[in-house]
Formats: structure tokens, sequence, C-alpha cells
């Protein structure tokens, strides 16, 4: 009998622990392959967001135009289900997903009006799954445009709102990576873009600009390195003519240094845009919107 009751105490102190354990599992696993965790979450998860500023120069009407690209990268708990940042994740952990999100904005002026251009990707930092959220818009006085992509059951959800008549407001399903969602993979973990021939949605603000279908185009994927500690990711389009060109640090945490996009029209005539890092600061920026904090605008270069 006493050792039954041994036996017993012990399997009653198992199963008071074996949550705690489980709990501690589910913390510090990873399904991604490259993600290390501590250094990870020493630099991401710091309540900080990583705000990145370029000196643009934009390809538009047949004119280079100057201007300005801000990229901002956070972590932050997305809900599975609604596909929107939770507001209270310790509420619903089930349903709470790690994302690195980027907003990416572009500002710049044609003429007498400007153009101002919003990127948003959520990428999961843990899950190997496609991002579940694209969106893009582009507004100037013509009028404005939206593109949202919700990746559902297997496919994307797009859907397409214009002011042009011969874009209309349209809804489609597609399947393939989102080049946009390079970027987030890159600060990732730049193994984890794959690599040559791939079926890749082009980027939303692209097909926008281009005025070009919103379909699933073949493309090839290469990265080199180009010295000083830096690499080149290149992704190819033969069919649209387009090749973007993403250099970055090699090292942890992988930032942007500058982009590169080419257009080449049927015609042969060629639209070059490039961005190139002024800036890059660690800031809490949704905590820093009274006046008196202005002045970091200028820190920043905007």
């Amino acid at each position: 009998m006493e050792f039954s009751f041994y036996k017993i105490r012990n399997l009653q102190s198992l199963l008071t622990i074996l949550p705690i354990f489980i709990f501690l599992s589910a913390c510090n696993s990873s399904t991604r392959e490259g993600i290390n965790e501590e250094q990870f979450s020493n630099y991401w998860y710091q309540g900080k967001a990583e705000i990145n500023v370029f000196e643009l120069r934009q390809s538009r009407y047949g004119e280079v135009r100057p201007g300005k690209a801000v990229m901002i990268f956070v972590t932050e708990d997305f809900s599975k289900s609604k596909q929107v940042k939770l507001d209270n994740p310790e509420d619903r952990p089930s349903d709470a997903q790690k994302v690195m999100k980027l907003n990416m904005t572009r500002e710049f002026v044609t003429g007498v009006y400007p153009y101002n251009t919003m990127l948003s990707v959520f990428t999961p930092v843990y899950d190997e799954v496609r991002s579940p959220k694209l969106t893009a818009s582009v507004t100037e006085w013509c009028g404005q445009a939206f593109t949202q992509l919700n990746y559902k059951n297997g496919n994307y959800h797009a859907q397409l709102f214009s002011y042009f008549e011969s874009e209309g407001d349209t809804e489609a399903k597609i399947n393939a990576l989102a080049e946009d969602e390079l970027f987030n993979l890159l600060r990732l973990n730049p193994e984890l873009v794959p690599m040559g021939n791939q079926r890749i949605i082009p980027s939303l603000i692209f097909q926008r600009f281009a005025h070009i279908p919103l379909k699933v185009e073949q493309a090839t994927i290469s990265k080199k390195s180009i010295g000083s500690n830096q690499a080149e990711l290149e992704v190819v389009y033969d069919e649209i003519g387009r090749k973007l060109a993403v250099r970055y640090q090699e090292f942890f945490p992988y930032e942007i240094l500058s982009f590169t996009e080419t257009w080449t029209k049927a015609n042969g005539d060629q639209e070059i845009t490039t961005a190139i890092r002024s800036s890059m600061q660690l800031m809490d920026y949704w905590n820093k919107n009274e006046s008196i904090f202005e002045p970091l605008r200028k820190d920043l270069g905007l």
C-alpha cells in the first residue's frame, strides 16, 4: 500500500508540473529553422519598432522624382481568425500569432500633385506559412486605389478597388509567394527566401503603377555576397520586364540598406526607381504622438 501511495503521489506531482513544461516548450518552440530565439527576442521584443528612412528616386511618367520612402518593421500579435492585430492577445492565446509587420510608405511629387503609397505585410515569425495578409494603397489627386490579400483555405482572396473604370472593383483567388513578403523573410533570416524559379505575385504597388492584371508570374530569385558583409537579393520577371534588387546586411538583424526596381517596358523603355537608406532608429513611435516629439522627425531626416 505504501508503494502504491508513493506512485500515486508522484503521478499527481507529474500531472501538476506537466502543463508548465508544455507551456514553456510552446513559448520557446519555433517551426522555422534559422530563427535564433534569444537573439531574435532581444532585438525584436524590446517594445520598439525599427524605422528606416530612404532617399527615394521614384520613376513615374517617364521622369525620376525625388522623395522619401520609409520602412517600419515591428513585431506584434496577430489574430489567426480575423487577420487583424489583437488588442488583448493574453485573452485569446490560441488565436494569437506572432508576426513581423512591415509598413512601407513612399512620398513623392509629380508636377503639381503628390503621390502617397503604403504597403503593409504581415509575416508569421514562427509558422512556416504564407503571410496571412497584405494591403497596398496608392493615393494622389486623381483618386485612390486599394488592394487587400487575405490567405484563406489555400488561396489568397484578393480584393482590388480603383477609381479607374478599366480596373474597377474586382475580386480574385490566387496562390503564390508574394514578392512583398520577401522583405520580411530577409529580416527573419535570408536563408528563408526560396531560390531559383518561383511562382510569385509581383509587388502590389508595382501592379497598381503599371496597371497590369494581378496574377501569378514566373520569376527567378537569386542572391549573392557583394563584400563588406553585404549581400544582394535579386528577383527577375522575364514576362513583365520587372527586376527587384535588395541590398542587405549578411548578419543579424539583416538590415535592408537599399532597393532598386527596374521596369523594362514592351517598347524597350526603362523606368528605374532607387531607394538608399539614410537613417535608422529604434523607437516606440506610437508613444510619441504629441507635438513636443516632432523634432524627432528631423533626426530621422523627414
